[in-house]
């Protein structure tokens, strides 16, 4: 369940052990201003009381960055990085909520590297914030997840031949870059272009928001290549937006090949027929990414 400026967007998805796609079997969306009441009314209507309920915070309520992962064993990494966190952050440690993320190694390298991870902090005020909207409208909150790993959920089905695969959003907060390989995520950027900018009606403001995307996606697919020289990268996976003319002007642009995502070649969309449509398939992208969440038991 996911405030948006204009409402909360909600779905739920099951997936099948057997190797089937997994099904969303509902998206539903309640317009206006995502209060305690209408959260109430939206899980009530969604029955959340009968599924494992999670939320994605908006990409200005938190930190995200990749950080040298301190030499201590892993029991000891989150209270390490915290002391690396006091001089990253732009407000006080003892002030954030934060978790760490691996980055796995080459597999095949004869000689390992330093160890990086990815460190997502919060501000515990938003946090809170977050948990009170929940508690108020009596929906338990089991997980507060981030964009970049609902969007890393739907590259993971999008994975083949064992290569990499590039995955480009674009919602209120802007576009998200991220790439994936083996079901782990191993870049995340952010593009300062909003959906609005993207769907633009005048030709020329949005072929200026086009150059800006292609210049970012240059510069990180070009540094990725770099850093991760073990990875291929076999495409671009552009995410739903109902938006014209991106995907002709990337793949004229970059040596990349970029293609657009339709939801329905990964997810069985039988109960939701309305998501055929792009722009709904762009409001639910990131719900949706969320409730393909599988938990695993620590070892």
């Amino acid at each position: 369940m996911v405030p948006q400026r204009d409402g909360i967007a909600a779905a739920s998805v099951r997936r099948d052990d057997g190797g089937a796609k997994p099904a969303v079997t509902h998206a539903a969306f309640f317009p206006g201003t995502p209060s305690p009441e209408a959260l109430e009314k939206a899980g009530k209507e969604m029955h959340c009381a009968n599924y494992r309920c999670t939320t994605v915070l908006a990409g200005g309520d938190y930190q995200f960055m990749s950080v040298e992962s301190p030499n201590v064993p892993r029991e000891e990494l989150k209270s390490a990085m915290r002391w690396r966190l006091k001089d990253i952050l732009d407000f006080p440690v003892d002030d954030a909520t934060f978790d760490v993320l691996d980055i796995p190694l080459d597999p095949n390298a004869v000689v390992r590297p330093q160890q990086s991870v990815f460190a997502i902090a919060a501000r515990n005020s938003v946090i809170a914030t977050r948990q009170k909207l929940f508690n108020a409208a009596k929906v338990r909150l089991r997980v507060i997840d981030i964009p970049e790993m609902a969007q890393r959920n739907v590259s993971a089905l999008l994975e083949q031949d064992g290569r990499g695969v590039a995955v480009l959003s674009f919602g209120e907060d802007g576009g998200l870059l991220t790439v994936s390989w083996r079901g782990e995520l191993y870049l995340s950027r952010r593009i300062d272009v909003t959906l609005a900018q993207v769907l633009d009606d005048d030709h020329d403001r949005k072929h200026q928001s086009f150059d800006k995307i292609t210049l970012e996606l240059q510069r990180s697919l070009d540094n990725f290549e770099r850093q991760f020289s073990f990875i291929s990268v076999a495409r671009l996976v552009l995410a739903p937006t109902g938006a014209t003319g991106l995907e002709e002007y990337l793949s004229s642009n970059l040596y990349t090949r970029v293609e657009t995502l339709d939801l329905a070649r990964l997810l069985d969309l039988e109960r939701v027929p309305d998501l055929a449509d792009p722009g709904r398939q762009q409001r639910f992208f990131v719900p949706i990414g969320a409730a393909l969440r599988v938990e695993e038991a620590a070892p």
